[in-house]
């Protein structure tokens, strides 16, 4: 199931859909670089601009977050 939240990205609120696998995996990421999650998802809002990053953000978002975990691994 699909959940749905809102962000502030540079003054604008946006809604951001994602499986809550994802959300958990974004929570746990923000935590352990000492950050809340919408500063998270800013970082990640504005990589994307510059990177091979999707340009939707829930798609950069889950993109990130499994190259975070394919790191990890290695």
């Amino acid at each position: 199931m699909i959940r749905r939240y809102s962000v502030t990205l540079h003054g604008h609120r946006t809604s951001i859909s994602l499986e809550p696998e994802f959300w958990a995996l974004l929570r746990q990421v923000a935590e352990q670089d000492g950050l809340s999650i919408a500063a998270l998802i800013r970082t990640i809002d504005d990589k994307r601009l510059n990177t091979s990053l999707p340009s939707g953000l829930s798609s950069a978002l889950r993109v990130y977050l499994l190259q975070y975990l394919q790191n990890r691994q290695v």
